[in-house]
Formats: C-alpha cells, sequence, structure tokens
C-alpha cells in the first residue's frame, strides 16, 4: 500500500511539472505593430509584428468570417518576434478583432483593430511656396499642461536647468499657442518627432560636463507606435492636428528612417539577424560623406560607412535592404499619416539611407497620399548634392527618390555669410544661378536656420538689421520660406542645446510672455513687426509665392530681383553694405511696369521710386531692403 501511495504521489509530480514547463512555453504577446489597420488601403496585406515570447512555430488564426487572412509566418529564432501578413478584405467592418497566436503549447490572443480611415478633406494636403512654414520643439515652445512635466512612467527626466532634460513644453502648449503662429502668418507647423523615448537617463550620449541626458528632441525613438508621455497621447495630437486644420494651419511630421534610440528594445534583441547595419557590439561609426552617395565612380565600400555607420557611434542603424525592415518603416509611415491627418512628412538624414529604400518609401506613400509632399534633410551646402535627391529625374544609378522638396542648404550659407557676417552679397546671386541644376527649385524649402546649428545672431557680426533683411530675402525669393521659433524675437544661441531655448513667457515662471506684443522686447517688437508684415504681404502678392524671378543687378553689395506673374510683378533690392549706396538698372523688360511711373515700398523703408524710360535710379540707405510695386 505504501509503494503504492508512493508511485501515485510520483505521478503526480511528473504531471504537475509537466503542466509548469508547459505553461512555462505558453506563447504570450508583448507588443503589436501596427496595432491596427485599415480596409481599402493599398498597403494590404499589411505586415504585423508581434513581440512576446515562445512564438517559435506560432500559427495565426484570424476570427470566423472577419474579413481578415493570416499566412506567410516567420519568427525570430530565439522566439521573440513573430512577423505575419493580414489581408483585409474590401470593406471590412471596423472593429476590434483578436488573432489566435497558436503553438504546440498552448495560444494566446492578439488584439488588432480595423479602424474608421480619416476623412480626406483638409487633410494630407502637402505645402507649397503659397505657405510659410514654423518649425518648433514641443517641449521648448510651451508648457500647457504642467501634470504630464514628471510623469510616473518616466520620472527624473524633467529639469528647466539643464540644457538636454525635459523643459515641459507639450502639444497642449502648441494647441494654446496657434492663435499666435496664425498672426504671425505662419500656415504650416514642422514639430520635431514625437514618437515615444527612453524613460530613463541616457548615459550613452554624453557630453563634457553633462554625464547623462534625455530624449527631449524625440530623435531617439523607444517605440515608434507611440506619443512621448511628456509630449501628450495619442489623442491630444489628433487634437492638435485637427485644431491646427480648423484655423487654417497645415501639419508636417518629422519622422526617421534612419534609426532609433540607443535604449529600444531592438538593440539588443532584433526581430532578424540582419534588422541593423552591425550590432551593438559590431558596427561601424558614420563617417557623414554624404558626396558618396552621389558619386559615380563610388563602389559600396567608398558608401558604407555613409550608409551603414551608426550615428555618433551609438544609434542603431536600420538595415533597409532587410525585407522585413522595409516593410515595417513604409508601413509605420503611413500608420502615423492615416492616424492622425498630417499634410506632409520631414524625413530626417535623407543621405545616410540607400537611395533604393527612398524611391519604394516615397512610392508608397505617394500611391495612398497623392498630395502628400515629402521634405528631406540633406545638411549639405552642395547644390548639386541636394539636387541629386530631388524627385524629377533619375540618378546615374537609374533612382528617382520621389522625394519632392529638401532644405536649401546651398542657400543657407551664402545668407548667413552675406547678411549675418556681412559678406559679399553677391554669393547669393551666385548660388541662385545654379538653380539649373534642380529639376524643381521652385519647391525648396528656404531658411535662416533650424535645431542643428547655432542661431543666426549667434554669428559673428550679426545685428538686427542683418536679421531683417535675411528674413525679407527668404519671404519674397523662391521656394517656400521656413521660420525657426524665436527666430522672430532675434533668439541668440549657440550649439546644441542653447540654440534651443525656451520661448519666453511659455512655461510657469516666466518673467515676461513674449507671446504678447507687450512682453515683447524694443528689439523683439522690431524684427516681430517686421516679420509679421512680411508674412502679409507674402499672402497678399502673388509673385512673392508663384512668380518667375529676374535678376536685375548683382554688384558686391546691392541686388536685386524680382517676381513676375502674368499680370503683376514686384521688385526686392537690397544694400548690405554699411553705407549709402547708388544703384541703377533697366527694369524695361518686365512688361507688367510701364515705361514711366512710380514704385512704393511695401516694407516703408525708401520713398517712392521712379521709372524714367525703363530704367531706375536711386540711393539705397545703407542695410536696408524694399519691396516695391506700382503706386
Amino acid at each position: 500500500m505504501k509503494n503504492k501511495l508512493h508511485y501515485f504521489i510520483f505521478l503526480l509530480l511528473i504531471a504537475y511539472c509537466s503542466s509548469l514547463t508547459a505553461n512555462a512555453q505558453t506563447p504570450t504577446v508583448e507588443k503589436i505593430d501596427p496595432p491596427n489597420w485599415w480596409a481599402n488601403m493599398t498597403v494590404n496585406p499589411v505586415r504585423v509584428l508581434i513581440r512576446g515570447k515562445n512564438l517559435s512555430g506560432a500559427n495565426v488564426l484570424s476570427p470566423m468570417n472577419s474579413g481578415l487572412k493570416t499566412y506567410n509566418f516567420r519568427h525570430s529564432e530565439n522566439g521573440h518576434y513573430l512577423f505575419f501578413d493580414v489581408e483585409i478584405v474590401p470593406n471590412t467592418k471596423a472593429g476590434k478583432y483578436n488573432f489566435k497566436v497558436e503553438t504546440r503549447n498552448g495560444f494566446v490572443n492578439a488584439p488588432f483593430e480595423i479602424s474608421q480611415k480619416m476623412p480626406r478633406q483638409n487633410r494630407f494636403q502637402g505645402y507649397s511656396p503659397d505657405d510659410v512654414i514654423y518649425f518648433l520643439m514641443p517641449d521648448r515652445f510651451a508648457d500647457g499642461d504642467q501634470s504630464n512635466n514628471d510623469p510616473p512612467k518616466s520620472k527624473g527626466l524633467y529639469d528647466r536647468s539643464k540644457g538636454r532634460h525635459y523643459h515641459g513644453g507639450d502639444l497642449q502648449g502648441v494647441i494654446n499657442k496657434l492663435p499666435y503662429l496664425k498672426s504671425l502668418g505662419v500656415t504650416a507647423i514642422w514639430t520635431t518627432p514625437v514618437y515615444d523615448n527612453n524613460d530613463k537617463p541616457d548615459t550613452k550620449e554624453v557630453y563634457e560636463g553633462v554625464p547623462e541626458t534625455t530624449g527631449y528632441h524625440g530623435y531617439g525613438a523607444v517605440d515608434m507606435y507611440a506619443v512621448d508621455e511628456h509630449l501628450g497621447d495619442m489623442a491630444k495630437l489628433r487634437e492638435l492636428i485637427d485644431k491646427a486644420h480648423a484655423l487654417g494651419l497645415k501639419v508636417i511630421q518629422d519622422q526617421v528612417a534612419n534609426h532609433t534610440g540607443p535604449y529600444h528594445v531592438w538593440a539588443n534583441d532584433s526581430p532578424t539577424p540582419t534588422w541593423w547595419n552591425g550590432t551593438v557590439e559590431n558596427h561601424i561609426s558614420n563617417n557623414w560623406q554624404k558626396w558618396t552617395a552621389m558619386n559615380p565612380r563610388a563602389t559600396y565600400q567608398t558608401q558604407r560607412r555613409n550608409i551603414d555607420g551608426w550615428f555618433i557611434n551609438i544609434l542603431p542603424d536600420f538595415n533597409q535592404d532587410d525585407p522585413e525592415v522595409e516593410k515595417y518603416l513604409i508601413q509605420n509611415s503611413i500608420w502615423w499619416l492615416e492616424m492622425n491627418g498630417f499634410d506632409s512628412i520631414r524625413m530626417d538624414t535623407l543621405p545616410h539611407v540607400p537611395r533604393t529604400f527612398w524611391q519604394k518609401w516615397s512610392g508608397a506613400i505617394k500611391r495612398e497620399y497623392p498630395n502628400v509632399n515629402i521634405l528631406g534633410e540633406l545638411y549639405d551646402g552642395d547644390p548639386a548634392l541636394i539636387s541629386y535627391f530631388q524627385t524629377g529625374r533619375r540618378g546615374h544609378d537609374g533612382i528617382d527618390t520621389q522625394i519632392d522638396t529638401l532644405y536649401d542648404f546651398a542657400l543657407f550659407y551664402p545668407i548667413r555669410n552675406a547678411f549675418a557676417q556681412g559678406k559679399n552679397i553677391r554669393e547669393i546671386s551666385q548660388m541662385f544661378a545654379k538653380d539649373w541644376l534642380y529639376p524643381n527649385p521652385n519647391v525648396l524649402t528656404t531658411f535662416l536656420g533650424v535645431h542643428d546649428m547655432p542661431r543666426f545672431m549667434n554669428e559673428e557680426g550679426a545685428t538686427v538689421e542683418g536679421l531683417k533683411l535675411a528674413q525679407t530675402l527668404i519671404m519674397t525669393s523662391r521656394g517656400t520660406p521656413l521660420l525657426y521659433y524665436g527666430d522672430e524675437l532675434a533668439m541668440r544661441g549657440g550649439g546644441d542645446p542653447d540654440n534651443r531655448r525656451d520661448f519666453p513667457g511659455g512655461f510657469p515662471g516666466d518673467t515676461r510672455n513674449a507671446f504678447t506684443n507687450s512682453g515683447r522686447t524694443a528689439e523683439e517688437k522690431d524684427v516681430w513687426n517686421h516679420l509679421a508684415l512680411l508674412g502679409k504681404l507674402r499672402r497678399e502678392l502673388e509673385p512673392l509665392r508663384n512668380g518667375k524671378s529676374l535678376d536685375l543687378l548683382d554688384e558686391e553689395q546691392q541686388m536685386t530681383y524680382a517676381r513676375i506673374t502674368e499680370n503683376q510683378a514686384v521688385l526686392m533690392i537690397f544694400n548690405n553694405d554699411t553705407k549709402a549706396a547708388n544703384v541703377q538698372f533697366d527694369v524695361s523688360m518686365i512688361k507688367q511696369f510701364p515705361t514711366n511711373g512710380n514704385l512704393s515700398d511695401k516694407l516703408g523703408k525708401l520713398p517712392d521710386i521712379k521709372i524714367q524710360n525703363g530704367k531706375i535710379k536711386f540711393s539705397m540707405p545703407a542695410r536696408t531692403a524694399g519691396v516695391l510695386t506700382l503706386k
């Protein structure tokens, strides 16, 4: 009897241990990318990525009669990731569904939603030279919700005394200041990325005297399908876009397809063996040799570090040649657009990603959103390189990137040289003369500075007069002008992060509020009013937005050009010298002007100018610009 009892207990123990083993191997689901999709989209099937445990050999069953089909399963060797396709039958009913993720050791449900598509009206509009873009960093613009300054999920990252910590600005702050942007003449907003960044101090990206940093800037994603909690949530992002659209303001999303942050879970546990270019332990650093991307003599080894290298030697670099990575990034871009109704995409680090990927990625965006345009960042002053990436022609590699527009970095440098440092203004005319390199120079995005360089007013020799001249140039010349937050106040700021100062008046405890006229200094009022006037003129005068450009004068420190449409012409005259100058030029070729007549300066700086026998001659005050129309 005793032996039988021992035997029975032994069997129970075996059964119990077997049960524990089976339970330990039951599949689990921790994350699903994307968490939802839409019926009747151009991307169908959608490729789904599940992160979890014990997913080896998994099969995914779709709900009966759901209109969803699952197939093409692939799991990672360690069982942490499962890829599969979800085909969505046309007109599948919107709603929440559960996929059954099944292995021989059990099953788990994976929630997935078919969402309602965004109405197309007043969304996905793109931007054009009819617009004026305002670029802001949400964390440094305005704090509209103090409850998310030090959220429970990521406590300890908020400290306004530290330049590389969170300062409290958020999406609610941007919403609160939309009327301010409208009053400045802005028609489109670009913000830095809203991706969820690391929840703990960053001890990998460090600087002398700065032992830890944070992802306040948004470029170090740890979740590419979530909004950072310091900024708000997805509902707040959609509220911002809807309220901007209600005011006639477009919204441009900043996206990153080159890298993630160093703390992404993928960094040390990648979904595929070739997800990254290298590994955390074994990779190459980026050498920033962007020109190699257009070199017809190049071989892979001369381009490799620029394409495959990790930024600052720590940011995991996506391998876009991996088909799973390619699909993931394309779908992610479309998901953000469809979820929120963005009008355009600003794409980071253009030349550090294979051009073959850009052609596929841009094509996918255009198929779903024909009017959404793409602004590419290529931080280089060579117009040949910038033009090589603009859509409208194939490079020697046979690729048309389909990237609509790029930042006009080639023009940025002469503008800084002339108007900040007082150098030869002719450099600007010489750079405009290279417009023939571009498939379409008229849609380039012009600017005086962004968050990656010291501010205009920090240049040696910079003055308010020079800043106003530079603003006049980008607001009256070809392209779409972009304004960096704070430049309307002549804000100072050196290198990163000093060039990302808090907007005065946007934060609790600020001693003054520069969002209001009464809170601005005399200098700030001067610059703000000048820029607002330029915005008004650009809106009222069609030639400033879409006119043909003609150069009429290009001296060392004086420049004149005309913007001409069928029925109107506008003259822009600049004297960049520190003394008055006599200028004269011929306007007889401009049929919109009479042989004899009077021009008035819309900026109110110059007296009326006479046209006599098709010619203009007058004395131009020092460091002055005029915008002249027929009186």
